[in-house]
């Protein structure tokens, strides 16, 4: 039996032993009013009662006396199937808690067999792509650039997040001195947006990923997030997280290793505050210390 089924087992003994009980309250008041009756009538028994009247009201007491034993011997009844009713439901409260530890347990089991496919399947792409690097030149694509320019930083966004954050952050990060690849500056008409973003993925130092509800619904972005992954197990690269109107039970739901990482959370920090942390981690600018700290932090 299921847990489902025992607790529903459960639930039926609880409205059963609520209809006995109610029995027995009902059945309780019958007997008091039974009582009183009978002393009612012995009351009304006085010396000047006649026999024919005397003998009237010991009828009537017996014939109560008689009701009142029925009503005794169906409260026994009642009683012991309470008592058995709560016994049954004792053994059936310890059997589902039995039974939610196991489901609870099997749960686990198949979490972690996730998990651990996952993580068999990370690392086979990742020896994959070192085995590739290490025997193979990529072949040039039709519409690689020539030049061998490296941006600081991609930005790994959901279309509808540009006007509300994605654009002003682009923005923010540029006019401080910061190189950044952006699909709207970075793509032009007719290239392809497939080897544009391999392109631009590949030239860039860090990974910023503007995790949303319209983020981890899209295809393309997972696209970008799974070469970033790839990029950093293989070079290093580092993925820094921003949390934009979003939970942390749903970035858990979408990938348990960004939602392990530390992230900035535009409802927390401003564009240009957020801009500004991203400053202080970008090699080249002074702040060895901050930059090391922040790739411990998106890496651990």
């Amino acid at each position: 039996m299921s847990a489902d089924q025992t607790r529903r087992s459960l639930n039926q003994l609880d409205k059963d032993l609520s209809d006995l009980e109610k029995k027995l309250a009902d059945l309780a008041k019958k007997e008091a009013d039974k009582t009183k009756r009978i002393n009612d009538v012995q009351k009304s028994i006085t010396k000047n009662t006649s026999a024919s009247m005397m003998s009237s009201k010991l009828r009537q007491i017996q014939g109560y006396q008689n009701e009142l034993a029925r009503i005794i011997d169906d409260k026994a009844g009642i009683n012991k199937k309470i008592a058995e009713k709560r016994k049954k439901r004792a053994d059936t409260a310890v059997k589902l808690q039995r039974e939610e530890a196991a489901e609870t347990q099997k749960a686990n089991k198949a979490q972690q067999a996730i998990q651990n496919g996952y993580e068999r399947r990370i690392a086979d792409l990742s020896a994959q792509i070192r085995k590739q690097l290490s025997n193979t030149k990529p072949p040039r694509h039709m519409y690689e650039e020539s030049g061998h320019e490296e941006y600081d930083v991609f930005i790994s966004h959901a279309s509808e997040d540009k006007a509300e954050f994605a654009d002003a952050l682009c923005e923010a990060l540029e006019n401080s001195g910061v190189k950044v690849w952006y699909d709207a500056l970075s793509i032009g008409w007719g290239e392809s947006l497939r080897a544009k973003i391999d392109d631009g993925l590949k030239r860039s130092r860090f990974g910023i990923v503007i995790l949303s509800k319209d983020y981890i619904r899209k295809g393309w972005t997972q696209y970008e997030l799974d070469g970033l992954l790839q990029i950093e197990m293989t070079n290093g690269k580092t993925i820094l997280p921003i949390w934009h109107n979003i939970t942390k039970d749903e970035v858990q739901a979408f990938s348990p290793t960004l939602a392990g990482r530390k992230a900035l959370d535009t409802a927390m920090f401003s564009t240009r505050e957020i801009a500004d942390e991203l400053v202080k981690v970008l090699p080249g600018t002074g702040n060895t210390e901050e930059a090391n700290e922040m790739e411990d932090i998106a890496n651990g």
